[in-house]
């Protein structure tokens, strides 16, 4: 099956699941495990927390659609229906891709402590996507 012909045998009901899962895992992960280092790694921790707008919000989760979209449908082009499997691809696809991106992205004049955002920032999708993984395989 290829990549473009699995978008149709996609469940809409997991991805709905794994985008709240993702997302609020994002909440917690920034708001409250890491708020203090997350603040650190922006040369932000002596700054007041400024109000934030919508875009704040819905962004995110509006791009962790598309993530949770694509992971879907390159699961069920691969034929991944077993947990090992999906887990195993999870953690090819979060350190590969989404931590290994956070961290180039981070690499900038803008961005103080670089490699501690990869880090934090990184760690988090690297569990989104597992969690991601998990929740589209148990909906196959």
């Amino acid at each position: 099956m290829s990549v473009l012909s699995a978008l149709g045998s996609i469940n809409w009901i997991a991805v709905l699941l794994a985008v709240v899962a993702y997302s609020a895992l994002g909440g917690v992960w920034f708001a409250v495990l890491f708020a203090k280092p997350y603040a650190a790694s922006l040369g932000r921790e002596s700054v007041p927390q400024p109000a934030q707008p919508a875009l704040f919000f819905g962004g995110p989760a509006v791009a962790t659609l598309f993530v949770v979209i694509t992971t879907a449908a390159l699961m069920a082009a691969l034929d991944i229906g077993a947990v090992t499997d999906a887990v195993v691809f999870a953690l090819v696809v979060g350190v590969g891709y989404l931590a290994a991106n956070t961290v180039i992205i981070a690499i900038n004049p803008n961005m103080p402590r670089p490699l501690f955002y990869g880090l934090i920032s990184g760690a988090y999708h690297l569990v989104g996507i597992v969690v991601t993984a998990l929740i589209v395989v148990a909906f196959r």
